[in-house]
């Protein structure tokens, strides 16, 4: 395959009709970190800042479809996994990422529930998640509640114990994140060490989409050459900024990220006219 021109990261997640999350918020924070974002939607979700009205579930033929049709022609340099809502998805991704390149960095967003509540992963595929899609991760993302519940370590647990916890169940590499946290602290661990990545909370700030945001930042950094405690700092600071800019406002709950400061700058270019 020729030279690409930038590297190729392919999103394999839902759809969020309101912009904030999901695919839309992957192919953002692609372009911000100056890779070329490729798409594979799993579910295409009736949602905007205040609910969830729905999830239509894409066919595992169409999900392994579109992963074959973009190796096959861009090839792809590293891999983001978000929602995958069932069994049949999961079986399906899982599939799809076993045939990719020996070597291609994934990074596993494990996507259970919505900011607005909703659940996004059934009951029934939690197990599925952990066994068939986590020790495919180069890296996963989990949030202080999806570690818990994807380790089934109780309320009680510190973030590096969750981390130790998840990387027990297969994954090179883990990141808690520290939005859940009193402390805005990713903890990053490789199975030897531990490392605190520390960020500043913006009170307040606009958050939808902040997950979806840091992994697709961590995974487009792994197709630029860094290594996976790089490419988490790397990531922390997108979506840091993301948060701080983020466009509260824009409908009625909690308003999206944003990943290019647009508010910024259309205040800035308002003020010098």
């Amino acid at each position: 395959m020729p030279q690409r021109p930038v590297p190729v990261v392919l999103s394999i997640a839902g759809s969020d009709s309101g912009g904030g999350a999901g695919i839309q918020a992957d192919l953002k924070a692609f372009a911000r970190c100056g890779v070329h974002g490729a798409t594979a939607i799993t579910a295409i979700t009736l949602q905007n800042t205040v609910e969830v009205r729905g999830v239509e579930p894409v066919s595992p033929d169409a999900i392994r479809g579109q992963v074959s049709a973009v190796v096959d022609d861009l090839g792809v340099d590293a891999v983001k996994v978000g929602m995958l809502g069932d069994v049949a998805t999961i079986e399906a991704v899982a599939g799809a990422l076993r045939a990719l390149p020996a070597g291609t960095p994934v990074v596993v967003d494990p996507v259970m529930v919505a900011e607005s509540g909703a659940r996004l992963l059934a009951a029934e595929a939690h197990s599925a998640l952990v066994e068939q899609i986590l020790p495919l991760a180069t890296v996963v993302t989990p949030n202080v509640p999806e570690a818990r519940a994807l380790a089934g370590v109780g309320e009680e647990a510190p973030a590096e114990e969750l981390a130790r916890a998840v990387h027990a169940l297969g994954p090179a590499n883990v990141v808690v994140t520290g939005g859940h946290r009193e402390e805005a602290t990713d903890v990053f661990f490789d199975g030897h060490d531990l490392v605190a990545i520390p960020g500043e909370r913006f009170a307040g700030a606009a958050a939808h989409g902040s997950g979806c945001t840091h992994s697709s930042a961590l995974a487009a950094h792994l197709a630029l050459g860094h290594e996976p405690l790089d490419a988490a700092r790397a990531a922390k600071t997108v979506a840091a900024e993301a948060v701080r800019d983020g466009l509260a406002g824009l409908g009625r709950d909690a308003g999206p990220v944003d990943v290019f400061g647009l508010a910024r700058r259309s205040s800035t270019a308002g003020a010098a006219r």
